[in-house]
């Protein structure tokens, strides 16, 4: 079995009256979500995903647009 990497450790500063929480998160998960995202929306991949999500966007806001308004002013 793997040692888990997730953990909560609690200090406290007696000089100040300070608290300190540090909260340890598995680096796997954290790195995979983050590999993928800086793969997707950062850096020229990044530009070219938005483009490609607004022009699909556009065209099926356009398309919905269209076919309602068909049905909408369709001759009786």
């Amino acid at each position: 079995m793997q040692p888990q990497d997730t953990g909560v450790q609690y200090r406290r500063w007696n000089n100040n009256s300070r608290d300190e929480v540090s909260v340890n998160v598995s680096t796997a998960e954290a790195s995979g979500c983050r590999r993928v995202y800086n793969k997707l929306c950062t850096g020229k991949v990044g530009i070219a995903v938005k483009v490609i999500g607004g022009n699909i966007l556009f065209w099926i806001v356009f398309i919905i647009g269209y076919v309602t308004g068909y049905y909408v002013h369709k001759c009786k």
